[in-house]
C-alpha cells in the first residue's frame, strides 16, 4: 500500500503573516515596537522567505529588562490565584489556536505537521495548565521561597514553542518576569505567543519577547539586571554562559547536548524496540538533544535487529513537512545539513559502513536521509559527538555490565532508553546509567509533571515537575544571610572549657597530616604551615596540600563508590556514630575551637555540630523520591541520586560547625567528599580523623586536605573527575573563580559569594535547599500493562 498526499493547509498561517505585513518588531512592556533593522526567517523545506524579524539592540534589551523589573512586584502582588487564572487563559488560547501554531511552527522549523500538531502543541498547553496549578499552590507548597526576579531565557530552534512553554510557564507561576529570546532561525511562534499574552491579560512587562542572533543572547546573559538565566542549546555555548555569569550571583540552569544510548537486550520485544528507535532518533529529523543516537544491541540479536531497523528505515517517508503522511521533514538550515554531512563522511573515511534507504527527496530546501552507521569504534567522532541529525550509530555488547559501560562512555548524560522484557534487568540497569532521564520500553516521553535535565556535560537544573519550579525561586533564608562572614565574639574561655595548655592531648606539639582514603598521609610537597591561636601562641603545624594531594583524594573518593550504593539506613548509622564519638570528646573539641578562634561560643558550636550530625543522619532515609502519574499508562519514578564526588571549601568562621554543616549532608546522600577545611582554623577538622576512624566511615568517603583555599579550590574546580564544587568561605573572587573554572567540565557549583552564613541558623544551613545541592534527580519512565 502506498500513501497519497495529505497536505495541511497554510491558509491561516499565511493570513497571519500577511496581516503583519510579514514584518515583526519586538514585544516589550506589553507593546510592539516598529521593525527597524531586520533579518529573514525562512521555510527550511523550500528556502522561501517567510517574514522579516527585528534584530534587537542593546538598548532594546535594556528596555526589556527595565520593563520586566517594573512589572515584577505587581506580578507577585497579583497572588498565586491571580497568576493561575492568567496562565489558565494562556493554556486555553494555545488550544484554541493550536492549528495556527502547529502550521506556523512547521513552516518556520521544518518538522512534520504530525509532530507539531500531535506532540508539541498539546504538551505546550499542558505545561501552562500544570504550572497554573503550581501558581495556585505556591503559598502552601513553596512557603519558604520567593521568586528570583527578572529571568532571561534563551531557547534553540528544534522545539521553538515547546521550549518556550517549558521555560515561561514555571517562571510565571513562581512570580518572575521574563525577557525571552527565541532562536534566530525560528522566532515566529514566539511572536504569535506574544499576541496571545495580550489576549490573556498578561500585564505589561511580565513577558517580553526579543528576537535576533547570538549577540542578543549575549546581551541578555551579560545584563546586570537579570537575576536568573535559563538556557537550552549547545554545550559549547553553555560553557560560555557559565564563564560569563561566574561571580555575578545570577542563578543559572543549563539544558545542553546529549549522546543518548538506546540499549536493546536480547529478551526485548524487537519489533516494539524498532518503533521506539524511530521515535527516538528520527523524530524531528534527529534534531533532539535527547535523541537515541547511539544504538547498543546485545550481540546475540544484533544482526537480526539491524536487519529490522534497515527494513523500517526503508519505509520512512521523507518529504514536505506539511504532508501528514510524511515521517521526516527538513533540517532547519543548510548549515546544519553541511555539518551532518561532514560528520557522516568522516565516519565513512574511517572505514565505517554508512547505510541509507533509497528514496526521493525534494530538490529545494535542507534535507538529509535517515542514516545508519555501523562498524564505528567507541572513540570515533560519530560515536562521541552530538550530530544533531537523523544519524544513528550502532554497536553491540555482550553483558549488561558492558552495556552500562558503553552507555556511560560519553561526556554527556541527558537521557537513555532501555528495552527488555525483564523488568528486573531494566530496573537494575537504569540507575547505573549516568543520565537525568531513562525511558524503559518507550522513548521520548515528556510531561510537565516530570522533571527533565541532564548529568555531566548535558548541563544542570531541571525543567518540569516540582524540581523545575525550584529553578525559578530563591529560599527566603538567602535574604537573611549576613553581608560578610561573621567573626566569632572573642572573650575569655577560662572556667568554661579547659585551656589547651593544661596537659591534655592538644598540648603535645604535633603536625596534623592529611586524611586520604581513610588514612593519615603526609602532604606530597612535604611542606607544613604553622597554626597560631587567638592569642598568637603556636598550636600546631598542618600539612600544606597541593595538586597531587587533591588528585590522590579524588582517586580515593572514586574508589569509595560503594558508599553511594550503601543503604540509606547504613549511612544514617555512620552519621549517628560520628555524632556519638564527637559527643564523647566534646570538651576537647570545644577547647580546640576556643584556642584557635577565642570564641565565647565554643561549647555551643560543638553541641550544634553534634545536633547537625543527628539532623543529617535523620534525612538519610527520608529524602525520598516521587512517583508521578503522567498521561501515559505507567508511572515515572523520580529518584534522588548522589551527585558523585564533591569538593567542598569550608568556612573560616565556626570551623567545626561550618565543616560539619557542609560535609554531613553530602555524605548523608551518598556522595564522596574532598574537603578543604578552614584555612585559618583547620585543627577542628583534622581532629576529626579519630572520630571518622571509630565511626565505621569507609575509607575514601571523606578526604580532608588542608592548605590554601584558593589553590585547592582552583584544583578541584579544574579536575575532570570532580562532579561538583561547593565554596562557602566568604571569598567573592574565589567563588567566581570556582564558577568560571567549572565551565570546562560543566560541573555543578554551590557558592556563597562574598556573603556570610549564620551556621547556627538551621534555616540558613539546613533544609531542602541543601538536600537539592547534594543530589540530582533522575526520572525513570516505566510503562505497564501494555
Amino acid at each position: 500500500m502506498d500513501y497519497g498526499p495529505a497536505p495541511e493547509s497554510t491558509k491561516e498561517a499565511t493570513a497571519w503573516l500577511d496581516q503583519h505585513g510579514r514584518r515583526f518588531g519586538l514585544f516589550i512592556d506589553g507593546a510592539w515596537s516598529d521593525a527597524s533593522t531586520t533579518f529573514a526567517t525562512s521555510n527550511p523545506a523550500d528556502g522561501s522567505e517567510l517574514a522579516q524579524v527585528t534584530q534587537a539592540t542593546n538598548d532594546d534589551i535594556e528596555r526589556a529588562v527595565q520593563a520586566a523589573r517594573r512589572a515584577q512586584p505587581g506580578w507577585v502582588a497579583l497572588g498565586g490565584h491571580g497568576r493561575a487564572r492568567i496562565m489558565y487563559s494562556l493554556a486555553r488560547l494555545l488550544q484554541k489556536h493550536a492549528r495556527l501554531f502547529a502550521v506556523l511552527e512547521t513552516l518556520d522549523n521544518g518538522k512534520t505537521i504530525r509532530e507539531t500538531r500531535d506532540a508539541d502543541l498539546p504538551l505546550a498547553a499542558r505545561h501552562f495548565y500544570h504550572h497554573a496549578g503550581w501558581a495556585a499552590l505556591q503559598s502552601e507548597e513553596f512557603a519558604d521561597y520567593r521568586a528570583v526576579g527578572v529571568v532571561g531565557q534563551i531557547v534553540p530552534w528544534n522545539f521553538p514553542l515547546l521550549m518556550l512553554a517549558w521555560k515561561i510557564a514555571p517562571a510565571l507561576a513562581a512570580g518572575n518576569t521574563i525577557v525571552f529570546k527565541p532562536a534566530e532561525y525560528t522566532p515566529l511562534t514566539a511572536l504569535l505567543f506574544a499576541e496571545i499574552c495580550q489576549q490573556a491579560g498578561v500585564p505589561a512587562g511580565v513577558v517580553n519577547i526579543v528576537t535576533g542572533d547570538g549577540a542578543v543572547g549575549e546581551a541578555i546573559v551579560n545584563h546586570p539586571g537579570i537575576d536568573k538565566l535559563a538556557f537550552t542549546g549547545s554545550t559549547e555555548v553553555g560553557r560560555i554562559i557559565r564563564k560569563a555569569t561566574a561571580g555575578t550571583g545570577k542563578k543559572l540552569s543549563l539544558e545542553l547536548g546529549g549522546k543518548s544510548p538506546f540499549i536493546v537486550f536480547d529478551d526485548a520485544d524487537l519489533d516494539a524496540a524498532v518503533e521506539g528507535l524511530v521515535d527516538s532518533i528520527w523524530f524531528n529529523q534527529g534534531q533532539v538533544c535527547c535523541a537515541g543516537s547511539r544504538l547498543l544491541v546485545q550481540e546475540s540479536v544484533y544482526d537480526r535487529f539491524i536487519a529490522k531497523v534497515k527494513l523500517r528505515m526503508q519505509n520512512l517517508r521523507v518529504g514536505s513537512p506539511l504532508d501528514k503522511s510524511n515521517d521526516i521533514g527538513a533540517l532547519v538550515d543548510p548549515v546544519q545539513q553541511q555539518r551532518i554531512h561532514g560528520l557522516v563522511e568522516s565516519a565513512r573515511a574511517e572505514g565505517c559502513e554508512v547505510w541509507q534507504p533509497t528514496c526521493d527527496m525534494p530538490q529545494a530546501g535542507s534535507w538529509y536521509l535517515p542514516t545508519l552507521i555501523t562498524g564505528a569504534s567507541t572513540s570515533a567522532a560519530v560515536a562521541q559527538a552530538e550530530i544533531f541529525g537523523p544519524v544513528l550509530v550502532a554497536m553491540s555488547f555482550r553483558t549488561p555490565h558492558e552495556a552500562v559501560q558503553l552507555a556511560n562512555n560519553t561526556v554527556y548524560g541527558l537521557a537513555a532508553c532501555v528495552w527488555s522484557e525483564s523488568i528486573s534487568l531494566a530496573l537494575d540497569v537504569a540507575p547505573q546509567i549516568k543520565a537525568g532521564v531513562v525511558w524503559i520500553n518507550t522513548a521520548n516521553q515528556f510531561d510537565a509533571a516530570c522533571g527533565f535535565g541532564g548529568y555531566k556535560e548535558s548541563g544542570f537544573g531541571r525543567e518540569g515537575g516540582k524540581e523545575g519550579m525550584y529553578e525559578y525561586m530563591t529560599p527566603l533564608s538567602e535574604d537573611a544571610r549576613p553581608a560578610a562572614p561573621v567573626v566569632a565574639a572573642v572573650g575569655s574561655t577560662q572556667g568554661r572549657v579547659k585551656a589547651s595548655e593544661e596537659g591534655n592531648a592538644f598540648a603535645v606539639d604535633r603536625t596534623a597530616k592529611l586524611y586520604i582514603g581513610g588514612k593519615q598521609t603526609r602532604p606530597d610537597g612535604a611542606y607544613s604551615r604553622a597554626i597560631n591561636g587567638a592569642n598568637g601562641s603556636f598550636l600546631a603545624d598542618v600539612g600544606e596540600g597541593n595538586r597531587k594531594d587533591i588528585r590522590n583524594a579524588v582517586e580515593a573518593a572514586h574508589k569509595a563508590a560503594g558508599w553511594s550504593k550503601a543503604t540509606a539506613h547504613n549511612r544514617a548509622q555512620v552519621l549517628y556514630y560520628m555524632a556519638e564519638n564527637l559527643a564523647i570528646r566534646a570538651d576537647e573539641f570545644a577547647a580546640r575551637i576556643a584556642a584557635q578562634t577565642g570564641s565565647r561560643d565554643a561549647v555551643k558550636e560543638v553541641q550544634a555540630s553534634i545536633e547537625r550530625l543527628f539532623y543529617w543522619a535523620a534525612w538519610c532515609d527520608k529524602y525520598d523520591g516521587a512517583a508521578h502519574q503522567p498521561p501515559m499508562h505507567g508511572i515515572t519514578v523520580a529518584l534522588n541520586e548522589p551527585v558523585g564526588v564533591i569538593g567542598i571549601i569550608c568556612p573560616n568562621e565556626n570551623p567545626l560547625l561550618g565543616f560539619i554543616s557542609l560535609v554531613a549532608p553530602a555524605i548523608a546522600l551518598g556522595n564522596r567528599v574532598v574537603a578543604v577545611p578552614s584555612e585559618a582554623h583547620p585543627l577542628s577538622s583534622t581532629d576529626l580523623y579519630q572520630v571518622l576512624d571509630t565511626s565505621d566511615l569507609p575509607g575514601g568517603v571523606l578526604n580532608i586536605v588542608t592548605g590554601s583555599s584558593d589553590e585547592l579550590a582552583r584544583t578541584l574546580a579544574s579536575h575532570g573527575d570532580v562532579d561538583a564544587v561547593w565554596r562557602h568561605d566568604g571569598s567573592a573572587a574565589g567563588c567566581a573563580e570556582v564558577e568560571r573554572l567549572s565551565a570546562d567540565s560543566l560541573k555543578r557549583t554551590w557558592v556563597g559569594g562574598g556573603k556570610g552564613r549564620d551556621w547556627f541558623d538551621a534555616k540558613q544551613a539546613c533544609g531542602r535547599t541543601v538536600l537539592q545541592h547534594a543530589s540530582q534527580v533522575k526520572n525513570v519512565w516505566i510503562p505497564y500493562g501494555v
